[in-house]
């Protein structure tokens, strides 16, 4: 059992401090004077957390000594969590609450939804939303960037995704941010999130009782006829993925598009050179990635260890958790030079945003990428002098970064008014 002894003050637990943005220094601490320091909670059971760069990558790919499915991906496992107590228990029938082999034929069934074919027309389709998008807001020269603009794609992209009607994507908003947002004040029911994940999973199957009569060119047509080797998902199986993606593809990608555009304000001289290199796919590629990694939108996932083992010389063992900071290695000084600098022409960028890579690297990355290029090209191409209106509003959350609310304002433009696109919903 580790001791904490020189970073005794720092208290990873604490939301305050991540919602003033003071994790960043805490975790610096740590990567200068104690990578693999352990962490006393109240129960007495603490936690390790991992910091440096190569050390989260370890733990990210090695499967076999650090479980997913054991205890779960959240700092408190599913039975310690009595103020925030989810409706089920998801170890071994969600994706990131899985290990292989169960995890490897769960995540092929899955795949059948983000062929690179069904990523190619998503982003047509998402080209000429962005357009809508950014006419909702152009004539009136102010915003809330986050609930305008870079909340709107991700939710119409997943609505699309999951044959939603776009009328309802709201829905789909509330949801997510009732269950991920159980620690802050704005977000936070009093039922902990339960009864959002209980109507989200009476809306999907509704949808997939639909689909069954009625097969169409969306994700759930596809997973409920899924198959590999005769084995198909089960409908726990399938609410768990409708629920993640309902989350992880929307919490994720409008934070990063917040974060990027909150980088780019306080960076003028980097809106001016993105403005000016929009035809540059390698430019404008690079730009992303350094938006992915300042950002880091998932903070830290957990895993337990299922052996006595070691990191970086730290003996750790059987049975306690593990906790990779990813966005402490996005800032690690001995990968990124200047890591607090935001440099949209940063390479390499070898961020961890989406994982350290190995089995849980993140399925929905390309889509995300995606997104981030066609929002951003739209944004910088009409809107070229974006700035703060107000101070941002930040997540209460240690796991998810999150910017709730970011306004703006911006020299008025004209709308373009694009004819509908044929083959897509409205």
């Amino acid at each position: 059992m580790g001791n904490r002894t020189k970073t005794a003050d720092v208290d990873l637990l604490d939301m305050d401090r991540f919602q003033r943005g003071e994790h960043h220094e805490m975790l610096r601490r740590l990567r200068m004077e104690e990578p693999v320091a352990w962490h006393e909670t109240s129960d007495g059971k603490g936690f390790w957390n991992v910091v440096k760069y190569s050390d989260v990558v370890e733990v990210n790919r090695d499967n076999k000594r650090f479980s997913s499915e054991a205890g779960g991906v959240n700092i408190f496992d599913v039975h310690e969590m009595d103020d925030a107590r989810p409706a089920f228990d998801p170890r071994g029938v969600m994706m990131l609450y899985m290990d292989p082999p169960k995890h490897t034929r769960y995540r092929l069934l899955v795949n059948k939804g983000f062929t690179p074919r069904m990523i190619g027309l998503l982003e047509q389709y998402l080209r000429h939303r962005s357009v809508l998008i950014v006419d909702n807001i152009i004539e009136r020269g102010e915003c809330d960037f986050v609930e305008d603009l870079a909340s709107e794609l991700p939710l119409q992209a997943i609505a699309e995704i999951m044959g939603v009607p776009q009328e309802d994507r709201k829905l789909l908003f509330s949801w997510s941010n009732r269950m991920i947002g159980i620690d802050d004040p704005e977000y936070a029911a009093d039922d902990d999130g339960t009864v959002a994940s209980a109507e989200l999973y009476a809306y999907v199957n509704e949808l997939a009782k639909q689909r069954r009569s009625d097969p169409r060119d969306d994700i759930v047509t596809k997973l409920i006829n899924a198959e590999v080797e005769g084995d198909k998902l089960s409908e726990l199986e399938f609410d768990m993925f409708m629920l993640l993606l309902t989350v992880a593809g929307n919490e994720t990608t409008r934070n990063t598009t917040a974060w990027g555009m909150h980088a780019l304000m306080q960076h003028p001289e980097a809106y001016a050179a993105l403005r000016e290199n929009l035809d540059d796919p390698k430019r404008f590629n690079m730009a992303i990635e350094e938006i992915l990694r300042w950002a880091s939108p998932v903070l830290y996932f957990r895993r337990t260890a299922t052996e006595d083992t070691v990191v970086r010389g730290q003996p750790i063992a059987k049975g306690e958790k593990v906790v990779m900071w990813y966005v402490s290695a996005n800032r690690d000084e001995d990968v990124f030079e200047n890591p607090y600098a935001f440099d949209i022409e940063r390479d390499p960028n070898e961020h961890v945003a989406f994982g350290g890579g190995g089995v849980h690297f993140c399925l929905g990355a390309n889509l995300a990428r995606m997104e981030l290029r066609v929002i951003f090209r739209e944004i910088l191409a009409r809107l070229p002098d974006v700035r703060p209106a107000g101070e941002p509003m930040m997540l209460r959350s240690n796991f998810i970064g999150g910017i709730k609310h970011l306004p703006v304002t911006f020299t008025p433009g004209t709308r373009v008014n694009p004819a509908p696109l044929s083959g897509a919903r409205a």
